[in-house]
């Protein structure tokens, strides 16, 4: 007998006792409250001594970090959910090709650790736009600050609290626990919520604080993430367990499980050394708000070790952002989700957050929405850290006040980083109007991840590339994307191919721009990176076997899972097709004309 057979009589009794249905209602946001707290108490206790008076200790947290905590941030701060929600939906519409955002992700995280960290490490950075500034000229990082700044504060942050919020009223169920009948009131105060408990880690505790707290929430959604693998396999398997739930799955529909997209699904094979590629190496080596806390790694060794952890446990991620969704997918057709069905149409989005409602008893469900809020919290108060310390080391230092104390540099963050919040919380719930916030979000983020991982690229394998040509590519590529996404008829550039490969194509373009500049007006003395000597810079001494294990592991994954029948054919029939056709045996129309696209994690 399966474990949630057991829970079943259990949960009926309660339900049905004199007298317990109100406390009953109460169990799922107390267990949520109690782990929450219980978060913010053993962070208070264990930062509450640290020093974040002066640059590197609020920033950086004193350059004191150590591979667990590098690891668990990185997690945790890529993790939230639009991954959650975003990449199980879209497992539900094509099938395991979408886990190519956790799996490339490692290839990514290999380069990051052989090739970008020991550089910026040895600058003594804490920004890439102080490192092009080094390399380049001031104007340089200025503009990259101002592009990273604008998006933080218009893309990312009010993003993540706006999924954040919709996944929180969602899973807890607020609508029964607050007297608020307005929906969009009721997006305002939980955005206003999940706006002030992470400006309270963020502002006042610094790197430290958010690292750590990171750490206990990765422990515990790494923890809910496989409990909901398994519950969710045990409800399939009718009473025989896992196994058979695990086997059920599989075999239902074989094709589902392919690692390589088609032209039309989520992510076309054909993507994955191009676009998606590019897009991952510019999230795990170049966003301000995921490197960051590879800059306070105390060593270069304990921060190659931070992000290979992080690769590692990225190889799992599909366990529990693709898997869930290919379950769903099975317990949908056996007519267990019919709440994906939405004006007669399926909606795959609901997928993940149903299937939560669905398998987990209350007392867990309390537990893993608390964990979700973790993730919630971690992507915004790590987005808020870095746009505090772009500020107030990119700018205020530069041009507002240059002879600025640390005290003051710091204090300058926190009120920047107040009023970012402020601003980030007003724009999040206007995101409702928006038709798809998924592509919205990747849309945006094209237009700058472009242009400075192409800028960045240049700068650390280049000498004389001149500054005057990375900054006609970082105001003309991301003029050029804007303009090709939004503007009629360049909109149709982006229709004639598909997104990813129009994004890796400009990225070449910029790329050999840059080096044709070079070569005919080269800068007039080749740039000579300095040591700053603020650290050890001895490499892991098993930096590349672990990376090349990890490589080895990525392909032995895509071979075992691959079916090249994906391959352009006139017989072949498509992942999202074969949903539609199989949808279309039940009074369900078809599937919705677009899908939720998750960034790496974006």
């Amino acid at each position: 007998m399966s474990v949630w057979t057991n829970f079943v009589p259990i949960l009926a009794a309660v339900e049905t006792a004199p007298g317990a249905a109100q406390s009953f209602d109460w169990i799922t946001p107390a267990t949520f409250v109690l782990f929450t707290g219980l978060v913010g108490l053993l962070t208070w206790i264990f930062t509450r001594k640290s020093d974040v008076s002066t640059n590197d200790g609020y920033f950086l947290a004193g350059r004191s970090l150590t591979y667990p905590f590098i690891a668990g941030s990185l997690l945790l701060t890529n993790l939230s959910t639009e991954q959650m929600v975003g990449l199980n939906g879209d497992a539900f519409r094509y099938g395991l090709c979408v886990m190519a955002w956790e799996v490339v992700a490692v290839i990514a995280l290999v380069m990051m650790a052989l090739f970008f960290l020991p550089r910026f490490l040895k600058s003594g950075i804490a920004t890439v736009p102080q490192y092009l500034e080094l390399r380049f000229d001031r104007g340089t990082g200025s503009i990259a600050n101002i592009l990273f700044l604008i998006a933080y504060m218009v893309i990312l942050l009010p993003i993540v609290l706006y999924t954040g919020a919709k996944g929180l009223i969602s899973i807890l169920d607020m609508r029964s626990i607050l007297p608020i009948e307005n929906p969009l009131l009721m997006l305002y105060v939980i955005v206003a919520i999940i706006t002030l408990v992470g400006s309270l880690y963020a502002i006042f505790g610094g790197l430290r604080s958010i690292a750590f707290s990171d750490l206990l929430n990765g422990i515990g959604l790494l923890t809910g993430g496989f409990m909901i693998v398994y519950f969710a396999l045990d409800f399939a398997g009718a009473g025989e367990g896992m196994w058979a739930g695990l086997h059920n799955v599989r075999t239902y529909d074989p094709t589902m499980f392919n690692s390589l997209g088609g032209q039309h699904d989520g992510v076309p094979f054909t993507t994955l050394l191009s676009g998606v590629l590019i897009i991952n190496v510019f999230y795990w080596c170049t966003n301000q708000q995921i490197i960051q806390r590879t800059f306070g790694a105390s060593s270069l060794a304990e921060g190659q070790k931070g992000v290979l952890l992080t690769g590692l446990l990225k190889l799992l991620g599909p366990l529990y952002l693709v898997l869930p969704g290919l379950i769903a997918f099975y317990l949908f057709q056996q007519g267990h989700l019919p709440g994906l069905v939405v004006n007669g149409r399926v909606d795959s989005t609901f997928a993940y957050g149903a299937l939560v409602r669905l398998v987990l008893p209350p007392v867990l469900t309390g537990f893993f929405a608390a964990v979700m809020v973790g993730a919630i919290l971690s992507s915004f108060n790590s987005a808020l850290n870095s746009t505090c310390t772009l500020f107030s080391l990119g700018l205020y230092r530069e041009y507002f006040n240059p002879n600025a104390t640390d005290q003051q540099v710091v204090r300058s963050g926190k009120w920047f980083g107040w009023i970012i919040a402020f601003i980030s919380m007003a724009i999040a719930p206007l995101l409702d109007k928006v038709d798809s916030i998924f592509t919205y979000l990747q849309q945006m983020n094209g237009i700058y991840f472009i242009p400075l991982l192409a800028v960045v690229l240049v700068g650390l394998v280049s000498r004389r590339v001149p500054a005057a040509a990375a900054k006609f590519a970082l105001i003309g590529g991301a003029g050029f994307i804007a303009f090709c996404y939004f503007v009629p008829p360049f909109d149709r550039i982006v229709a004639a191919m598909n997104e990813y490969m129009f994004l890796g194509s400009v990225f070449m373009y910029l790329v050999i721009g840059m080096f044709i500049w070079g070569a005919i007006q080269p800068r007039k003395e080749e740039f000579e990176q300095v040591d700053a000597k603020v650290l050890d810079l001895t490499p892991w001494k098993h930096v590349r076997l672990a990376s090349v294990l990890l490589l080895a592991v990525v392909a032995l994954i895509y071979i075992f899972f691959a079916d090249t029948s994906v391959f352009p054919s006139k017989d072949q029939i498509k992942p999202q097709q074969k949903v539609s056709l199989v949808v279309e045996k039940s009074p369900v129309t078809g599937l919705p004309e677009s899908s939720p696209v998750p960034v790496p994690g974006d």
